[in-house]
């Protein structure tokens, strides 16, 4: 498909980012805009030390915003392309680790509303794992073999 310059390789990874900067961005504006119930996700998850939640809870919006508007706009593509997909695993190990404990608790990924969402925490689950695809793709594109034989 080298019709116009482009390969599809190159179209595949354009739509990868922008899928993925969109949700990063999406993600980020109710958490930045209510960082009091961020945090009360971030604390339903009993993971982290009683020290750590406010300032995740500040920080980690913005750097989903930052790397969201990096992917859509193609800026410092390695680095962004490696946090988010660090991030994405760790939410999903977060949630897995949730999930193995019994803890059936809202994710926090798109909306603070602490309570009942009725959605069972295997959904989240699957729905991240879903958006890991794009990542690793972009990730194993980003970080081409070579580079890693070479290490």
């Amino acid at each position: 498909m080298r019709k116009y310059g482009f390969s599809s390789s190159i179209l595949l990874s354009l739509c990868a980012r922008l899928i993925l900067g969109v949700i990063f961005i999406y993600a980020s504006i109710d958490k930045i805009l209510h960082p009091e119930n961020f945090a009360k996700a971030v604390y339903n998850y009993q993971i982290l030390p009683h020290l750590f939640i406010n300032p995740i809870a500040i920080v980690l919006p913005w750097l989903e915003l930052i790397l969201g508007v990096f992917l859509v706009l193609g800026l410092f593509r390695e680095g962004s392309v490696g946090l988010v997909t660090l991030l994405l695993l760790v939410f999903l190990g977060a949630m897995a680790f949730n999930l193995a404990r019994g803890l059936d608790i809202d994710c926090g990924c798109f909306g603070t509303g602490i309570g009942a969402s009725g959605v069972h925490m295997g959904w989240y689950l699957l729905r991240d794992a879903l958006f890991l695809v794009p990542a690793l793709y972009l990730f194993f594109n980003t970080f081409p073999q070579r580079r890693w034989r070479q290490a």
